[in-house]
Parts: C-alpha cells; structure tokens; sequence
C-alpha cells in the first residue's frame, strides 16, 4: 500500500450478506453500534471497539449529504479509505490513519469488520432524512417553524449559559402581496425561493436562516452582536436590493425591510422575538428596504 493510501472499497449489501461472521467480536461491535442513531457517536464507538484490532491514530468521516464532517486523533501519515454505501444509498466515507502502514492483514481485518457499521450507518441515515424533512420548508429550502422553535431555545439556554451574544434578523419582502396578485402564486413562490437562497448566500456558515411563515423569514446569528448583526443583515438587504426576478416577459424588482433584536438577560422567547418583528415594521413605516435596530 502507498503511504497515502487510497483504498476506496465500497462495502455493498450483497458484500454484507457474503461476509457477515457470527462469532463474538462481529456481535459485540454490532451490539454497540445500535445504541445510537447520531452519526458521530457511531463512528466513535467503531473506532474505539476495533482500536485492539487495528491500531489506528486519527479518523475523518464525511457525509457530503448532511453537511457533516467528524474527525479525531492525530493525523499521520498512512491512511485507508473507504467509500460506504449499501444498494444505491451512499453513507459517508471513512478515513483511517496510522504511524505505520496498514498491513494486508489489517485491512482484510478492517473490511470484514466494517459490515458491521454499514446497517447502523443506514438506520442512521433514514432517521436524520426523516428529520430534515420534517424541520425543513419544501419550497425554500430554509429550516421551518417548528425547527426555529427548537433551535432558538437551545442557542438562547447556549448564550445564556455561555455569556455570549445572540442576535436575530427578522426579514420581510416588500409588496410580497402586490407581486402574488398581479404575477400569480407561482412568481411569488419563486420570489420566495429566490429571497431564501440569496440570504444564505449572504450568511455566514454558523448562521441559520429559517422561513417564519409567508414572505417572513428569520435568521439566527449566533455570537453575535448589534453591530456584527446590523452589518449582516445590512448585507442580506443590499444583496436582495441587486437582485432581479424574470418571470415570462416582466422583470421584477425586489426588496426587503428586515429588523434586529439582540438577546438580553431578562429575555424570553416571545421578548427576542417580537423586538426584531417591531423593528422589522419600523423599517416598512419608513419607507421600507431598510434595516432597523430594536432599542
């Protein structure tokens, strides 16, 4: 094997069933690995169960589909790669790495132990698809209601407990109702969605952006403060503002007012949120397209 190994093997269904061996070290890590359904915790228990057996100094495993990448260990040099999938669903890729090459028998060794994560990986990978439905919008793709009631009491319980800053961005596309009754339902949707992507597109990747309902979207800028958040969403309004939507033979201008609220301690939920909702309709008083901090 070169130093850098790029052992990609794909450990299929068929493979599973071929090679699946009934004795106690297949049971005792397959025992493990169904305590968890969280993709980081799985390839934690992996690594520890077989550390005796294939002594390995770091692991990196990526799962494109979620966005996630876990690693732990010391890098080296020597590494192995495996691709995982079972059927058609792909399931990540695990990266191993060791002071020393992997010998033959280690990775024959490896091989026939990774049948046994290939399932849990799968259950996993159901249940979190599962989710992401669940808590996100079909049509813009940005995170839903029910997901922005979850989340902001975990970042709020996090700032508090971390003393640090939270802000919140409540956005508004002007004359959103104008564009739905002369251009139709379908141009409004794709407004919508349009307004969604440019505000990710403005975003930091720590920040999360949620559709709060009709033309109302929220973002959440985690440690950060009234300024950081004016600047963003000062950012969000400007990229909105040099955007034109074409639909059939019109081209249709589009702004937003948006209004910011930065967390307190006497904070509730309701509290945060209905400073940034007021600021955001100061901001459509005034003339609209305009960013407006809650005092």
């Amino acid at each position: 094997m070169n130093n850098k190994s790029a052992n990609l093997a794909v450990i299929s269904n068929n493979t599973f069933q071929a090679t699946k061996a009934v004795n106690l070290d297949h049971y005792d890590i397959s025992s493990a690995l169904q305590t968890t359904l969280e993709f980081n915790e799985l390839i934690a228990i992996f690594s520890n169960k077989i550390a005796n057996k294939i002594p390995h100094s770091a692991y990196v495993y990526i799962n494109e589909e979620f966005g996630l990448e876990v690693k732990s260990g010391v890098f080296t040099r020597h590494s192995c790669n495996y691709a995982l999938k079972t059927e058609q669903q792909q399931l990540g890729e695990l990266k191993l790495m060791s002071n020393h090459r992997f010998s033959n028998s280690d990775i024959a060794l490896l091989e026939g132990l990774l049948c046994c994560l290939i399932y849990p990986l799968k259950n996993a990978t159901l249940f979190h698809q599962a989710l992401k439905m669940a808590y996100t919008d079909p049509l813009t793709q940005a995170h839903n209601r029910n997901s922005f009631n979850d989340v902001i009491k975990r970042e709020m319980s996090l700032a508090t407990r971390n003393r640090q800053d939270l802000s919140l961005i409540f956005f508004d596309i002007d004359h959103f109702k104008f564009i739905n009754d002369n251009y139709g339902h379908d141009c409004g949707d794709s407004v919508l969605a349009s307004s969604a992507k440019w505000i990710k597109e403005s975003l930091r990747e720590s920040d999360i952006v949620f559709r709060y309902g009709g033309e109302e979207f929220v973002v959440l800028l985690s440690d950060t403060d009234a300024d950081g958040a004016k600047l963003l969403a000062e950012r969000i309004r400007s990229s909105i503002e040099h955007h034109t939507i074409a639909y059939g033979m019109d081209v249709i201008k589009i702004t937003a007012s948006l209004g910011i609220s930065t967390l307190r301690d006497d904070d509730s939920i309701d509290s945060f949120v209905k400073r940034a909702d007021n600021a955001m309709y100061i901001a459509k008083n005034n003339g609209r397209n305009q960013v407006v901090q809650s005092k």
